[in-house]
């Protein structure tokens, strides 16, 4: 024997029949408060402090990267 049983309701009457607690409202404050966060972090993004943090040593820095790795590839000998 198959019964089946077709409910046709929204997510919220659906999570109000169950009991279950209506998180919409926190998920908002906390996407709110990450995009602050986030526009915060990229507004102080500076690129002479990207480039800084990425090559500390400046030039100098990207060079014996970009040799290291020439020397992995046996490009240059």
């Amino acid at each position: 024997m198959k019964i089946t049983v077709n409910i046709d309701c929204t997510p919220e009457e659906a999570r109000a029949f169950f009991g279950l607690p209506n998180l919409g409202p926190m998920q908002d404050v906390l996407l709110k408060e990450m995009q602050d966060r986030m526009t915060a972090n990229i507004r102080a993004m500076d690129p002479a402090e990207l480039m800084k943090t990425w090559f500390p040593a400046g030039l100098e820095g990207f060079k014996q990267w970009q040799e290291m790795f020439l020397n992995q590839t046996g490009a240059k000998k």
